[in-house]
């Protein structure tokens, strides 16, 4: 039973919302972060790179650092940028991106729902990681990117979705990547109940994206609980900010893989190698997709390939290792390429599934790797299963849609 709640969030004017909102800071590069910075006052990248026009740099995660981003960011509030709702909402958001469209509600989960397992996970994540996230957290004082969660299929929730979007957007905006952001808001009580007593209906929901996020959340929450031992469960630092996306609402790509060099094996011998396992599809120049699971693309001496692993080298009873992530490293990647470790392994490069088959063979024609392979996405029912069984998947198994903006709403951990 997950416990789901409206909150006050902080937003942006709607005249400087598309100004404000950004992508992740880790998804620019330098030269573009630069720019984007430089270009625009109202970025929300301002408030978390606050030292961009200094020459002298602060230690990363140092406390000077994160106290001019709490500064920065209150200075925006100050100068009128964002504003706090009036009352309690919850925010009904959607997003449509090339052929594809997304909605999902923005509210806030309990922590003690992250520590009971009713919120499930199936990354794992890195202490050290964790435990810097929750000093941010706990200097900057504000959740600007909510995580990710995938609930089942509730008929109340998406009843209340309807009615919510009847109404007028808070905001409607398109970014200069194409893609079409809306968002409203509901205050409707009535509405408001409809939406808490959905959630206490769907049993279990699943991290999408935002385990780190959720992590360290929930450790500042549990940090400041032996800080206040009187606390009363409704206190701010209880809860963490969230986007909920039922199954239907939710994209899985593909996340693939492209090697450095074949481990000093030259084209025919590497391909006489995995014959061993895989059944092996000359394609040609024309690329060439994975049709269904366990099914595989490779790109090698400017052709194609299709790898379909033969049964007896798949235990379905496994979560994790009948994945084919797991499965090529398993079967390739490890034995035949000596890739132990992908976490620290440099050969390897991962390509995420928006990207498309192209992106794996410029890798390739650009000379610096050797070989790409394509996997077929994940589906959520894996997810689930993998999750439900306390399992953890292989690292970069899944690259999921919608990515929601920095900025674009906030959550004061902090606030009364």
């Amino acid at each position: 039973m997950a416990d789901v709640k409206p909150f006050k969030a902080i937003l942006p004017t709607k005249d400087k919302v598309h100004l404000v909102a950004s992508r992740s800071v880790d998804s620019y590069n330098s030269f573009e972060l630069r720019y984007k910075i430089q270009s625009n006052p109202f970025s929300f990248l301002r408030i978390v790179k606050p030292e961009y026009n200094d020459t002298k740099k602060s230690k990363p995660n140092s406390p000077e650092l994160l106290k001019k981003i709490k500064h920065t960011f209150s200075a925006f509030i100050a100068s009128g940028v964002f504003e706090t709702d009036s009352q309690e909402a919850f925010y009904i958001y959607e997003q449509i991106k090339e052929n594809h469209s997304y909605t999902g509600i923005i509210g806030l989960s309990s922590i003690d729902d992250y520590f009971n397992g009713e919120i499930k996970i199936h990354e794992q994540t890195i202490t050290d990681r964790e435990e810097k996230l929750m000093h941010y957290l706990e200097v900057c004082d504000f959740n600007a990117e909510p995580v990710l969660i995938c609930h089942p299929e509730n008929e109340s929730i998406n009843e209340a979705i309807i009615s919510a979007k009847k109404k007028q957007t808070y905001f409607d905006f398109t970014t200069a990547d194409k893609v079409h952001h809306k968002l409203w808001q509901l205050h409707d009580p009535n509405l408001i109940n409809q939406i808490t007593n959905g959630f206490k209906e769907v049993g279990a929901i699943y991290i999408a994206d935002g385990h780190h996020r959720s992590a360290s959340s929930s450790l500042l929450g549990k940090y400041r609980r032996i800080q206040q031992p009187n606390y009363k469960g409704n206190e701010s630092f209880n809860y963490f900010l969230c986007a909920y996306f039922s199954e239907s609402q939710l994209h899985i790509y593909d996340f693939n893989r492209v090697v450095s060099d074949l481990n000093n094996l030259n084209e025919i011998d590497f391909i006489e190698k995995i014959k061993e396992k895989f059944e092996i599809i000359e394609k040609g120049a024309e690329i060439y997709k994975p049709n269904k699971l366990h099914n595989m693309s490779m790109y090698l001496g400017g052709k194609w390939y299709s790898l379909t692993l033969k049964p007896s080298f798949i235990n379905d009873t496994d979560p994790v290792g009948v994945l084919d992530a797991a499965l090529l490293s398993e079967h390739i990647l490890a034995p035949v390429l000596g890739i132990q470790d992908l976490k620290t392994d440099k050969r390897v490069v991962f390509v995420n599934g928006t990207k498309g088959m192209e992106e794996l063979k410029n890798h390739v024609d650009g000379g610096k790797m050797k070989v790409a392979f394509g996997l077929y996405p994940v589906v959520m029912e894996q997810l689930k299963r993998i999750a439900d069984n306390h399992c953890i998947m292989p690292p970069k198994s899944t690259y999921i849609e919608p990515k929601l903006r920095s900025g674009m709403l906030v959550y004061s951990l902090s606030a009364s």
